[in-house]
């Protein structure tokens, strides 16, 4: 009877310490001045600054240029980084301190990113890391089919401008351009995951592991459903090219499989290359899995160098979803694909009848 009555009494205390446990690991809900809710006081004061985001530097939240512009700067500012100690990695400088990042050859054409952002960042009374980082997220987040990029608070303003040489080129061979990832702490898998942005990229509003590239039809997007982060860009890079875009190939730049098109030339190079060919054509047409991998693979950036940060991932808009199928564009079919990945099927697309359409500007 005893022994029944104590293994009852451990019984007992252990769910009690069990449900003790899970209220201490339960997130509390704080409602701020605005009527918004987040599990975390201070990120209340991150609300206004969204709006003043989206107003005026996204035109109410659209995924146009300003939000694909903020998507690069922030990978422009976090490569700022080596393991080695080098650089502040996710710390703004490359915002605050605009005047000499921007002349480095890798972030040509940075300028009229920070130019646009540094009023809107003045207003926010937020560190230029927070807000460039802060607007990313944003950014993104108005494309349908983003991942809810996470979002991490309490960036010290930063006390240096990043060295030059962090950013890769456009030029870079894949292994240059694995090595620098790698001096930053990102494996070869990875590089291709954070390559999803380009599903809503631009030639001049990019986030790449290149800088922008001088092309005669400004806004030619890298697929054909730039208004859509989707898995597209990886099937297009992977088609036979034909022309380029405007007047002719730029540096960086390889044949492109559809009119108003541009196809960057490291980007093909990674489809082919045999250390990252397979993850590649693993996200073509796996929407979910590419959301998470992007997803996990910006968390890791957005934090590069940085610590003691506040969780506010809360407080970012949820995005718009987009689950559909990606299909082969018109005239195109799997004997147009240079597969170059052996050791998996290629997935099974639909195709679109009628002639190949021509991509408009964005």
């Amino acid at each position: 009877m005893n022994m029944v009555f104590g293994r009852l009494g451990v019984i007992v205390a252990l769910a009690a310490s069990q449900l003790g446990s899970a209220a201490v690991t339960m997130k509390r809900s704080v409602t701020c001045s605005g009527g918004q809710t987040t599990a975390n006081e201070a990120c209340c004061a991150l609300f206004p600054v969204i709006d003043l985001i989206q107003q005026e530097l996204f035109d109410g939240g659209e995924c146009g240029e300003e939000a694909h512009s903020a998507l690069r700067l922030s990978f422009h500012d976090a490569i700022g980084f080596s393991k080695n100690g080098v650089g502040g990695g996710a710390d703004g400088s490359i915002l605050a301190f605009n005047q000499t990042e921007t002349q480095y050859p890798a972030n040509d054409g940075i300028d009229d990113v920070t130019a646009r952002q540094w009023p809107v960042f003045q207003k926010s009374g937020l560190s230029a890391g927070d807000f460039l980082h802060l607007a990313a997220a944003i950014g993104v987040g108005n494309c349908p089919g983003s991942p809810r990029l996470s979002y991490s608070f309490g960036r010290p303003p930063p006390t240096a401008a990043a060295p030059d040489g962090t950013v890769p080129l456009p030029t870079d061979t894949v292994a240059d351009i694995l090595a620098r990832m790698s001096d930053a702490g990102f494996v070869a898998a990875e590089v291709i995951w954070l390559l999803a942005s380009h599903s809503v990229a631009a030639a001049v509003s990019i986030f790449e592991l290149l800088p922008s590239i001088p092309v005669s039809i400004p806004g030619t997007p890298f697929d054909s459903t730039p208004g859509t982060f989707d898995t597209q860009f990886f099937l297009e890079v992977l088609l036979k090219g034909t022309a380029f875009p405007g007047n002719g190939p730029q540096p960086g730049e390889v044949l492109s499989p559809l009119a108003g098109e541009m196809r960057l030339q490291s980007d093909f190079a990674f489809s082919q290359d045999p250390s990252t060919a397979c993850f590649w054509q693993e996200a073509v047409n796996a929407q979910s899995f590419i959301m998470g991998k992007f997803q996990a693979a910006m968390a890791k950036m957005q934090v590069l160098g940085q610590t003691n940060l506040t969780d506010c991932s809360d407080v970012i808009p949820v995005p718009a979803t987009f689950d559909s199928d990606i299909k082969y564009p018109a005239s195109f079919s799997e004997s147009d694909v240079q597969i170059a990945c052996t050791t998996s099927a290629f997935p099974s697309l639909a195709t679109v009848a009628g002639a190949a359409p021509t991509v408009s500007p964005v």
